[in-house]
């Protein structure tokens, strides 16, 4: 649904599958793209009009999906086929599907552009894998806690945190290319969603239960 700013009104509704999970505008064509997790497609929704203007078969399950400002691209997780698919924006059609060796269940995903590095979380077997984006390889891959889902990027000090649903969260640090596991701490069962404030580097995590409550810890850096 679009919800309006000033009123905070639903503005309108329009259909994003069967399982709506992640998704990503691209500013160039105003264009949303939803990954529908079950329904194995990526909804795509013309923001200027509210509307469903095309729904694209990835013959597989959806993990996250996100924009690249460099290719212009969508990227989108293909998790049962351990695949990253590229969308070309002008056609609404797969440009490529990029094989993740070492992935089972690459559901997260975030793209560093100006590194040109891509994440991925896998939650098949809590892995990061970490994709050269110049090559389109995966270069390296690391152990992280169980069930990692969502990334947050800290650009200004170069750092990712990758929450996990098992509530150990990691912390890497990329240098160009080369990426290094600089930490990680317990959050709580359920660290599902991840948020870094850019301009304190406070990271914010909600957890769906801690000791039978909902609730928002608040970690400062080091």
């Amino acid at each position: 649904m679009a919800i309006d700013e000033k009123t905070l009104k639903v503005a309108a509704r329009m259909p994003g599958g069967a399982y709506p999970d992640g998704m990503a505008y691209a500013p160039d064509v105003h264009k949303l793209y939803v990954s529908d997790e079950t329904g194995k497609t990526e909804t795509v929704i013309d923001v200027s009009t509210n509307r469903r203007v095309k729904t694209i078969a990835l013959d597989g399950e959806v993990g996250n999906t996100q924009y690249d400002p460099v290719t212009r691209h969508i990227f989108v997780n293909v998790q049962t086929r351990r695949q990253l698919v590229e969308i070309d924006l002008s056609t609404d059609a797969i440009a490529a599907r990029i094989d993740l060796p070492g992935a089972d269940g690459n559901h997260g995903l975030l793209i560093v552009a100006q590194a040109r590095l891509a994440f991925i979380a896998c939650e098949g077997n809590s892995k990061l894998l970490v994709l050269d984006m110049r090559t389109m390889r995966v270069s390296q891959s690391f152990d992280v806690g169980r069930n990692p889902d969502v990334l947050a990027l800290d650009a200004s000090a170069s750092t990712v945190y990758v929450a996990g649903e098992g509530g150990v969260v990691p912390m890497f640090r990329f240098d160009g290319t080369h990426v290094a596991k600089v930490g990680e701490g317990s959050l709580g069962p359920n660290a599902h969603v991840v948020y870094v404030d850019p301009a304190t580097h406070r990271s914010y995590f909600a957890l769906k239960d801690l000791n039978g409550h909902p609730a928002l810890r608040i970690m400062a850096p080091q």
